[in-house]
C-alpha cells in the first residue's frame, strides 16, 4: 500500500475538522471537530511509522506509541472540554459560541432598557 492513500485520507479528515471548527456555532460540535483533527494526525503518525519502518528495517514503532499517547490526551481533553461546556450550558442556557464571547457578563437582558448605558440607568433610578 502506498503512503499516498492514508496521507490523502488524513488530509481530508483534517480539512473536514478544520471546517467544523471554523463554521460551527455549537461548542459540542466544535469539540467533535477537534477530535476529528486529532484522529487525522493519528492516522498520519501510524502511516508514516509503517512507511519508515519498512524503509529502515527497524521495529521501533515510535509513531504508534505517539498515537497511543495522543489518544489518551484526546480522551482527557474531550472529558474536560465537555464538562466545561455542560457547566457553561447550565449557567447560561446555551452552548452557542457566538453568544458566549465574554464569560464575565451575565445573561443578556432583552428588556426595553437593554440598549441603555449605565449612566442612563443610574439617572433613571435616581
Amino acid at each position: 500500500m502506498h503512503l499516498v492513500y492514508p496521507a490523502v485520507l488524513s488530509a481530508l479528515l483534517f480539512c473536514t475538522g478544520l471546517y467544523g471548527v471554523l463554521a460551527r456555532r455549537n461548542a459540542v460540535l466544535v469539540l467533535m471537530s477537534v477530535e476529528l483533527m486529532l484522529n487525522a494526525v493519528n492516522l498520519n503518525l501510524v502511516a508514516f511509522d509503517v512507511w519508515l519502518s519498512k524503509a529502515a528495517k527497524e521495529t521501533l514503532h515510535s509513531g504508534q506509541a505517539l498515537t497511543l499517547f495522543t489518544i489518551a490526551i484526546a480522551a482527557a481533553e474531550i472529558g474536560i472540554g465537555l464538562a466545561i461546556v455542560l457547566a457553561v450550558y447550565r449557567n447560561r442556557g446555551t452552548s452557542d459560541i457566538d453568544r458566549l464571547r465574554d464569560t464575565a457578563e451575565g445573561p443578556e437582558n432583552d428588556g426595553p432598557d437593554s440598549g441603555a448605558s449605565a449612566a442612563e440607568k443610574a439617572e433613571a433610578t435616581a
